[in-house]
């Protein structure tokens, strides 16, 4: 009896006497619970929220410029007076109140300075957004790269089974005088191989549920996995140029650095009003004695004798800026300066965009034909490896030639996995150069998540084996 190691094979083995424990079922976290605590939790979001309320706050300082001033005041003083003629001291304590109520009347330097501020607070509430929209992708790549190293540590583990079975097969013909020695060391060093794969794939496992743990600051001890049934489509609408034109339009850092050249247009325009004349109305009440206030005699002596005095005061205060020292020139130079700094920057961000999203479209269309030409791989590499096995049954193979099939049969299988990843991902990230990345993408996501997923028998589809069997059995042409 011939005895064929199909892929199903495989995996059985690796389920059955090497599968780690599965998590109960109701443990299971799904990708927009994950999300939800990523949102409530996340230390670099939280960061991102002080920022903004702080940067928010340049709007009410700079609109406080333009605002009424009130301020109060009080002096007390001790004054002692000698007069030669006629020979006389006078000691004299003097005190009073005040208040003064300015209000700006022409401030043009203000003025842009708060629409600099508001253009300031709109920027900063872009980056906000941008932060939010990147940890929609964040938690995405985070989940996906979990499950990603789940099917890498399954097929890899399903690869050791099948090496084991070969060398197992090789030592059982070695006895018999059905093969020599270098069957079974060819077998032993490929075994080797694998389980040192293995090895480092459980840590790659260990270390993708880290990361997460790290996003969310929660303990998670397994995930729901993708069904095989996700649709692979191509991105609607399939044209790069649209989707060009939405970033464009919609990209929340290129929209925030517009807001950033505008802030800077403003403080040009402030600078270049240092220039300008300021126009303030100022009313001035003061109450004391007349020490206090100033008042004196028809002979220019103070008063010799205290009371209180009232004195209010209404009028217009001009003032005009006729040289500081170049001061107000120099800083019109830097502003020139920085505008032209951050329009480039912006030019430079906006061709990068661009890129992006030619690249990330192209990327997707890619992905969907890589992953229906890689679920192909593994079935014509099945059938490889069951035709080869059979071949060195009756001797016109050797094992090299199954070692070498059984091989690749594992490597399109991990191909073929990080393929379907990388088309999720990828349709994440051009929706996020588009600037329409939005929590319901996840949950667009989460309707095709497989609750009882489970890595060890799940990390392929499920009609391969039939397919592999169909095209092993067909007619050579057919």
């Amino acid at each position: 009896m011939l005895r064929k190691l199909s892929l199903a094979l495989a995996v059985s083995c690796a389920s059955n006497g090497m599968a780690w424990a599965e998590a109960p079922l109701s443990n299971k976290t799904d990708l927009v619970s994950v999300y939800q605590e990523a949102v409530n939790n996340n230390a670099d979001l939280a960061a991102a929220m002080a920022q903004y309320g702080a940067q928010k706050e340049v709007v009410p300082q700079a609109r406080a410029g333009l605002l009424p001033n009130l301020s109060g005041g009080a002096q007390v003083s001790s004054a002692r007076t000698s007069l030669d003629q006629p020979s006389t001291t006078a000691n004299r304590n003097a005190h009073s109140y005040q208040a003064t109520l300015a209000q700006p009347l022409f401030r043009a330097d203000r003025w842009f300075q708060f629409q600099a501020a508001k253009d300031v607070n709109e920027q900063a509430a872009l980056q906000l957004s941008a932060t939010e929209q990147n940890l929609i992708l964040q938690t995405a790549n985070s989940y996906f790269n979990v499950l990603r190293s789940q099917d890498n540590l399954a097929s890899t583990k399903a690869e050791e089974a099948a090496f084991k079975r070969q060398l197992d097969q090789s030592n059982e013909r070695f006895d018999v005088g059905l093969s020599d020695k270098t069957d079974v060391l060819n077998s032993q060093a490929s075994y080797d191989t694998a389980r040192a794969n293995r090895i480092v794939a459980q840590r790659q496992v260990d270390d993708a549920f880290e990361a997460l743990i790290t996003l969310t600051n929660r303990q998670y001890n397994s995930i729901q996995g993708i069904s095989h049934n996700l649709p692979i489509l191509p991105p609607a609408p399939n044209d790069a140029k649209a989707w060009v034109e939405t970033a464009a339009k919609q990209n929340l850092n290129l929209l925030a650095s517009n807001y950033a050249v505008s802030a800077a247009e403003q403080t040009l325009k402030q600078r270049k009003a240092g220039h300008a004349p300021t126009i303030d109305a100022v009313a001035k009440y003061e109450k004391g004695d007349n020490d206090a206030l100033g008042f004196s005699n028809p002979n220019g002596f103070p008063q010799p004798y205290g009371g209180n005095v009232e004195q209010t005061s209404v009028g217009l205060q001009l003032n005009i800026p006729i040289y500081s020292g170049g001061l107000i020139n120099s800083q019109v130079r830097q502003s020139y300066a920085q505008l032209d700094q951050i329009e480039q920057q912006r030019e430079s961000l906006r061709r990068q965009i661009v890129e992006n999203t030619r690249d990330l479209h192209r990327a997707v269309n890619t992905d969907v034909e890589q992953v229906q030409a890689r679920k192909q791989s593994i079935i014509s590499n099945q059938s490889a490896v069951e035709a080869t096995e059979i071949g060195y049954q009756v001797g016109t193979r050797n094992i090299v030639d199954v070692l070498d099939a059984q091989r690749q049969l594992y490597t399109s299988v991990r191909n073929y996995n990080n393929t379907r990843y990388d088309y999720i991902l990828d349709n994440l990230r051009l929706k996020q150069q588009a600037g329409t990345l939005n929590p319901g993408d996840l949950q667009d996501l989460a309707r095709w998540l497989k609750p009882d997923y489970n890595p060890d028998k799940d990390f392929l589809p499920p009609d391969l084996a039939k397919a592999a069997a169909d095209q092993l059995n067909a007619r050579p042409g057919q």
